[in-house]
């Protein structure tokens, strides 16, 4: 398999060093942010580069000789937010993320399908978990519609841009499991549009991720390896839809998400916490996940996502690498 490791860890340095921290602990990848949520911190030349081919090459030769490759474009975000602010911006990013791919010979781009407001005019979002009355399958009616034409005209670009969109599995957009995958094929007939198997969400809504891509087969297009561990104690009062995030002030450490929206602090007594690979599920566990992958194909890009708020950023990359990097020599054994 390649691994390789989501760069957004380590925004907090420049590529070149980004690169070597990657090469140093054994990884061959480096998924770059693009846009969504998150700015391109690590391709600063972005327009430079959809225009020029001089730019494009001064940028491709940052990763000559470091034994580290692009792994694919991330771009996550919400791509039809009601606020024009935020979903014109995402949509734009993922159309700009595709072209970006084309030009640097990429052929991933990772994001999420999207969660619309639930009627016209809205301005905030509208998640129906659990749709047992008819006014919520009006709502997710109203969104599908909004859902297919998007991907329906984004898969077309992707198509001619010979690009494969995977989408997460991201709870708080319309497409998270894998119902919602076939349903969004259905509505549309895309044929670039998949998906990312990123195993924490699936984790933490008691999906098997091993289950998940054996089902989806082809449609998997990418992998992010991130853990979960279950916090039983508090899952047993709350359940994993646990909801006590505290809303961070302006003068605390915040991340932006576009327009006026921030993320909020985690829940201090947590149903459940993403957590460095290992620290929720052991090496044979990801060895039958990156046997899943290899099934559907052996050159799959599986990058680590690092999330674990009790390890520092170097430190809890190589704790994940050192897992996955176990995992892939017991799958080369079994091969």
């Amino acid at each position: 398999m390649r691994l390789g490791l989501y760069n957004a860890i380590l925004h907090d340095r420049p590529l070149p060093e980004a690169i070597e921290v990657i090469a140093g602990l054994g990884l061959t990848g480096i998924e770059l942010n693009t846009g969504g949520f998150l700015p391109a911190v690590h391709v600063p030349t972005f327009d430079d580069i959809l225009g020029s081919d001089t730019a494009r090459d001064d940028f491709l030769g940052l990763f000559e000789g470091t034994g580290v490759e692009i792994a694919g474009l991330n771009c996550n975000g919400n791509p039809l937010h009601p606020t024009r602010a935020i979903g014109e911006k995402h949509a734009e990013d993922v159309r700009r993320s595709i072209r970006l791919a084309e030009r640097l010979g990429q052929h991933r781009v990772v994001t999420m399908s999207g969660l619309p407001g639930g009627e016209p005019g809205a301005s905030r979002v509208n998640w129906v978990v659990n749709a047992w009355n008819s006014a919520a399958l009006d709502v997710r009616d109203y969104q599908w519609g909004i859902v297919a034409d998007f991907w329906r005209e984004t898969d077309r670009l992707a198509r001619d841009s010979d690009v494969k969109v995977a989408l997460e599995l991201h709870p708080q957009n319309v497409v998270f499991n894998s119902a919602d995958v076939h349903k969004l094929l259905d509505l549309t007939g895309a044929t670039n549009v998949g998906v990312e198997l990123d195993a924490s969400h699936l984790f933490w809504q008691q999906m098997d991720p091993v289950e998940v891509v054996r089902h989806l087969g082809p449609l998997v297009f990418h992998a992010a390896a991130k853990d979960v561990r279950i916090n039983r104690r508090w899952a047993a009062l709350n359940g994993v839809l646990d909801n006590g995030f505290r809303r961070l002030s302006p003068d605390e450490p915040r991340t932006n998400l576009g327009g006026d929206e921030w993320a909020n602090e985690w829940p201090r007594e947590s149903a459940w916490d993403f957590v460095a690979l290992g620290k929720g599920h052991d090496v044979a566990y990801w060895t039958e996940f990156l046997r899943a992958l290899h099934e559907v194909d052996p050159e799959m890009m599986v990058n680590i996502e690092h999330e674990d708020v009790e390890l520092g950023r170097v430190e809890g990359i190589a704790v994940a690498a050192d897992v996955l990097k176990a995992a892939d020599a017991a799958l080369q054994e079994l091969l």
